[in-house]
């Protein structure tokens, strides 16, 4: 078993470490707010511990041995460790304040953050919310970003990631559509009805409409009506009587719960993914980040409200 490190060793890392960066015993000890003596006798009790001498001393200044100076390489290392506990205990104690850099695809940010940030800001008046919108990946460390929502876990070792909740999509039409169309059962039903589909801007293709068949899960490719790169827009097109389209169920709510959509085709409901917050590992202590991860928390329960509009309207319709 390795030897445990004692107080005295450490206190003469800290002090020969302080001595080697100012050059004289007597600049550590103001630095330290201690007397010369005292450095001196660390440095000293160091030396003996390793059974090394640091640093060749002449009546003006210290020069460090080359073994002194690997120490003094690896002291440094510990306290820059040190120096980020002290600043990370302080950021922890911190109130938030300043700007919160946040990004989020357009769908999330314009049916689940904004209409909560006012809450948010309501506990952090101090902290104003600086959000960005848009479905294009982006560096968010080369961005400035404080905090990142994405569909998915995006691995990158220099980031932090807490799963929120999952992304369920589902198959939606108006009560107009269906009532001058008919309702479909299976998906082969689909050829018989107008589909709107939606394409992801990052890639230009088409999703491919996901669906369970008992115990597999297959693809439906829509013959398309209409195809939109939003998906709110696909959702307006749908309650305006477009046809039959997929759409994330935290957009279609809001129009399930005005009766302007209704859930069809239940094998189409489906959990892709998971809805992911994402921030830079240097931000970890951030009382400002730290404040907005716990709001994520609670906006993104086990049942999200999102969801439980959509599972009623379909129980609903079952009954």
């Amino acid at each position: 078993m390795k030897e445990q490190i004692s107080l005295d060793s450490l206190t003469g890392l800290i002090a020969f470490a302080r001595a080697a960066s100012l050059g004289s015993y007597t600049a550590a000890a103001r630095a330290l707010s201690v007397s010369p003596s005292a450095i001196s006798k660390s440095v000293q009790r160091l030396e003996k511990h390793f059974g090394l001498m640091l640093f060749t001393r002449t009546t003006r200044s210290l020069i460090l041995t080359p073994e002194g100076r690997d120490l003094y390489e690896r002291a440094l290392r510990i306290l820059r460790e040190v120096e980020d506990i002290d600043q990370a205990a302080l950021a922890s104690r911190a109130k938030p304040s300043g700007i919160l850099k946040v990004t989020a695809p357009l769908p999330i940010g314009l049916n689940i953050l904004a209409p909560a940030l006012p809450r948010f800001r309501e506990q952090y008046p101090d902290l104003a919310v600086d959000l960005r919108l848009g479905d294009q990946y982006s560096d968010i460390i080369e961005q400035g970003i404080d905090v990142a929502v994405r569909v998915g876990n995006l691995a990158d070792s220099r980031l932090v990631s807490r799963s929120l909740g999952p992304h369920r999509i589902g198959a939606f039409a108006s009560p107009q559509y269906l009532q001058r169309k008919g309702i479909p059962v299976t998906a082969e039903d689909l050829v018989e009805h107008e589909c709107v589909n939606f394409r992801y801007q990052s890639t230009g293709q088409s999703l491919r409409w996901p669906y369970r068949a008992g115990d597999k899960q297959l693809e439906h490719i829509p013959g398309s009506a209409y195809t939109v790169d939003v998906s709110d827009a696909v959702a307006a097109i749908l309650a305006s009587g477009g046809g039959i389209g997929i759409s994330p169920h935290y957009v279609a709510a809001p129009y399930v719960r005005r009766g302007e959509l209704i859930p069809v085709l239940p094998q189409f409901t489906v959990e892709r993914f998971a809805i992911t917050a994402l921030w830079p590992e240097s931000r970890r202590g951030s009382p400002n980040v730290k404040a907005f991860i716990a709001f994520l928390i609670e906006l993104f329960p086990s049942t999200p409200p999102w969801d439980d509009v959509v599972n009623k309207a379909a129980a609903a319709r079952e009954d």
